[in-house]
């Protein structure tokens, strides 16, 4: 469910870029939609999938517990917001959210599910680049599972591009580069090519850390914490400005 774009600070990587990006938004918006739908709600899945809407839910637990439990009067944005429900629960705690996704048919079912009895305004749902400057200025940025599909620089450059507009932390999750998600990863061309998703890439944590201190000084990587439940392997990390 990424929402991003290329931008100059890509460099030669942007054409690269730009063209994962389509890939998602082909994938999200076709051949995913039901699946994706149905991981997000209460439907019954399969035993994979299962262990993937476990490790999901606890993941989007830890990074809201790393935002303050008071977000009134703060906004949010929630940068690949995919069905919403990561939006739902800042809202409830009092934030502004900005939910964007490039897939549209997911934000449309996030707009749906969105419970009547937050009002009007507390959450904006946006089709489209999660970089784009006329989202405004947040008070903490989260992208969840929406940077697993990037190289290293990558990512780097996105969390460059979105700390400029963010005042407070940057909380995001990527695929940590182990033997059993590689695995996992080989095991998934056996499953019929409707369900496969664009490759997931595997990065080192340490090797993402030294970037990220190198392009972002004034800013520093706080907490990590990693989630391995069945086929989900997800590492989060927590930025904040000095």
């Amino acid at each position: 469910m990424m929402a991003t774009r290329a931008s100059s600070g890509f460099g030669h990587n942007g054409s690269r870029f730009e063209a994962q990006r389509e890939k998602l938004t082909t994938y999200f918006d076709s051949t995913a939609r039901k699946a994706w739908i149905d991981l997000t709600s209460d439907t019954k899945v399969s035993g994979i999938r299962a262990t993937v809407r476990a490790g999901r839910d606890a993941m989007r637990d830890v990074l809201l517990g790393w935002l303050p439990h008071d977000l009134r009067r703060m906004r949010v944005l929630d940068a690949g917001c995919g069905t919403g429900a990561l939006s739902v629960l800042a809202a409830r705690r009092g934030a502004e959210v900005v939910g964007v996704d490039v897939a549209g048919g997911l934000v449309a079912i996030a707009r749906e599910r969105c419970p009547s009895f937050l009002g009007h305004g507390r959450i904006h749902w946006r089709v489209g680049d999660m970089l784009d400057p006329a989202h405004g200025r947040f008070d903490h940025v989260v992208a969840m599972d929406s940077l697993i599909h990037y190289r290293p620089e990558d990512i780097v450059a996105t969390l460059v591009s979105l700390a400029e507009r963010c005042d407070g932390s940057i909380v995001f999750t990527h695929a940590p580069s182990t033997p059993m998600l590689r695995a996992m990863h080989t095991m998934g061309l056996l499953f019929p090519r409707s369900d496969r998703a664009p490759a997931i890439v595997p990065v080192r944590d340490a090797d993402l850390v030294a970037m990220i201190e190198e392009a972002l000084p004034g800013w520093h990587v706080g907490r990590s914490q990693r989630i391995g439940t069945g086929f989900y392997i997800s590492n989060a990390l927590e930025l904040v400005r000095d």
